[in-house]
């Protein structure tokens, strides 16, 4: 047995938890505009309320995960988020509500710099792609979970109740980190044999070539012109990812008439067609590119293409049938997701220290997440002007098809050149 995937399946769960959570209050969003009397555009600030200090919190938690390590941060992290979704079942008006979806992003903004730091240290390079993608898999898995069985609970016995149970869920999984995971050097449960594999294959042909090198730091790491890039095409798929995420069971009830039971339902198609495809992808290209190709970038192809295919969003206001409109938003939320997965995987292939990787995948987050706090802002107000959800759907396929152009062009080049690389290593043994 492979027992590396048990770390895997850690990460897969955590994702799906992290998203379970987010998407309580957009299941949940009829019941709680309803109780608390709020405008489409105050739920819209609710919806995106959680991004608000998780963007601020990213860099830093990068930070401490490349200081501290994975276990203690992300347990932190879980803790926290969990703690809050149980306060939002508290909730008594839009205020309180406003302060809990605050707490909880401080909470997750740990789980992607961590996961991040966690997928390099674990993954043989050749199977990155595919860990990856079943790690943000977890982000498609939770909101299919979360349609169907908090749709469910919030019919039954009320919106209360669905974030309880999601508070729970996170709890369990807190303890299952902190009994099971270890660094392989240190996980007990783990063979000689396959922790000498892990060690050994973890970095591109590019890197294990060039050995002892130094940690970049944030400085340099943002001097880099191919990480700002990615971090634009990260924010193109991040912000459709979130028009799904928050605005797709508001739309499948206002504009095509499903009740909650059903709008659940048919919410939960894309995501879970869009976690088995994207899997698929990534695993397709761990095994097209050779681990020579993957030091030198070439994944930057796979996110161009998923990118690309992600466009299709833009036919969403020229469709009627209903069965058309869940292809559509399948393979355009298969793209978003393959996007993001491949440009997890690019940061981890091109990044030289594992010390850095933690910081350089919470850049790119932060900078994805900036795009995803303007979606259900944007939406909510294109909403509330015009009455018709189409021109939202609009907007997110014209940013696919610019952030395909830059992925393709502007991320050539490594993260950290070679000079860089030298001027660290001055600094470094410069006397203090």
């Amino acid at each position: 047995m492979r027992k590396r995937y048990v770390v895997y399946g850690l990460l897969f769960s955590l994702t799906a938890i992290n998203y379970i959570d987010r998407m309580a209050l957009a299941i949940a969003s009829h019941q709680i505009t309803t109780e608390f009397n709020i405008s489409p555009f105050m739920l819209g600030l609710l919806l995106s309320s959680f991004l608000w200090l998780y963007l601020f919190a990213l860099i830093p938690m990068g930070m401490l995960v490349d200081r501290y390590g994975t276990r203690l941060v992300n347990a932190w992290g879980i803790g926290v988020w969990s703690f809050a979704t149980l306060l939002s079942a508290a909730s008594g008006g839009f205020l309180s509500m406003l302060i809990t979806r605050l707490m909880m992003g401080v909470g997750e903004s740990t789980s992607y710099p961590a996961g991040g730091r966690v997928l390099r240290e674990w993954v043989p390079a050749r199977e990155r792609g595919m860990a990856t993608s079943l790690f943000h898999a977890g982000s498609l898995i939770g909101p299919a979970i979360a349609a169907l069985g908090l749709s469910i609970i919030v019919n039954s016995y009320g919106w209360r109740s669905a974030f309880v149970l999601a508070a729970v869920i996170g709890f369990v999984w807190l303890a299952a980190w902190l009994i099971w995971f270890r660094q392989p050097e240190k996980a007990s449960w783990l063979s000689d044999e396959e922790r000498a594999l892990i060690l050994s294959t973890r970095d591109t042909a590019t890197i294990a070539h060039s050995p002892d090198l130094p940690r970049l730091g944030l400085k340099t790491l943002l001097r880099s012109k191919t990480l700002w890039a990615i971090t634009f095409t990260h924010g193109c798929a991040v912000y459709t990812t979130y028009l799904f995420l928050t605005w797709l069971p508001s739309y499948l009830q206002a504009e095509k008439g499903l009740t909650l039971l059903k709008s659940g339902l048919y919410t939960a198609i894309p995501y879970l067609g869009a976690a088995v495809l994207g899997i698929v992808i990534g695993t397709l290209g761990d095994r097209i590119m050779a681990s020579k190709s993957l030091g030198d970038g070439q994944r930057r192809v796979v996110v161009a293409a998923c990118l690309l295919m992600s466009t299709l969003i833009f036919f969403v206001p020229f469709l009627d049938d209903i069965r058309l409109i869940l292809a559509v938003f399948t393979l355009s939320l298969t793209g978003c997701t393959a996007a993001v997965a491949a440009n997890l995987s690019l940061i981890n292939d091109l990044i030289p220290s594992k010390e850095d990787s933690g910081t350089a995948i919470a850049v790119i987050s932060t900078g994805g997440n900036f795009f995803g706090i303007c979606a259900p802002i944007v939406t909510g107000y294109v909403i509330s002007i015009t009455n018709q959800y189409q021109y939202g759907f609009v907007i997110a396929g014209i940013l696919l098809a610019v952030g395909s152009l830059v992925s393709m062009f502007l991320t050539r080049n490594p993260i950290g050149q070679r000079q860089e690389v030298h001027d660290v290593r001055i600094a470094q043994s410069s006397p203090q």
